[in-house]
């Protein structure tokens, strides 16, 4: 049986490439950081040496920081997850989306948002939220499928020492409790036939 010291001693890398995880923290970390930036942006100072004089140009700036920051979350965690391409597609045709609402976004705030006959909120709005919900239910996807990657359900994992050589198989719950049955049964010769005829 792996031992604790072996089981978490950095083995989170394998079969990982660890410029992937670099770069999907990475950009986890940047989206992160354009959501508190925004937040900042607001509510201090900081819109003046972002540019922003008025009140409405802080809020501009800070619409597109976090309407790119939280699309940029989306594409790190499914960066850094082992998903499909069809999961790593789908997060980046909802974060083109998103990033389709953040230009209108900011072509329409404020002259065309809202009390004209020419608002552009509700498609600005609307094209978002598509883009967001169909990144966010690919990095849920991505999420689920990894999770049941990582526990095979129904499989019971034997270590077999044979001549001062360990080896591991899996076997099915059935085969499991048939083996149990048999070893309490002092069926000890037929398990060991059984599971040999698995490693060979």
């Amino acid at each position: 049986m792996t031992s604790l010291s072996e089981a978490y001693s950095g083995g989170q890398w394998d079969g990982r490439d660890p410029r992937r995880v670099s770069a999907g923290g990475a950009l986890f970390g940047l989206g992160a950081l354009a959501v508190v930036v925004a937040i900042l942006v607001l509510t201090t100072g900081l819109s003046d040496l972002l540019g922003a004089a008025t009140d409405t140009a802080a809020r501009r700036v800070a619409g597109a920081l976090a309407g790119l920051g939280i699309p940029a979350m989306f594409l790190g965690v499914v960066v850094v997850l082992p998903a499909s391409t069809r999961q790593r597609l789908g997060v980046v045709l909802g974060t083109l989306l998103s990033a389709g609402g953040v230009g209108l976004f900011w072509h329409a705030y404020p002259a065309r948002w809202t009390g004209t006959g020419e608002s552009l909120a509700f498609p600005t709005a609307m094209v978002y939220f598509v883009g967001g919900s169909v990144a966010l239910w690919f990095v849920f996807s991505a999420v689920a499928t990894f999770k049941l990657r990582n526990n095979p359900q129904g499989t019971v994992t034997l270590e077999v020492v044979r001549q001062g050589e360990t080896r591991e198989i899996q076997v099915t719950a059935a085969e499991y409790r048939r083996y149990r049955e048999a070893i309490r049964d002092d069926g000890d010769a037929a398990v060991r036939e059984a599971i040999e005829s698995r490693l060979d």
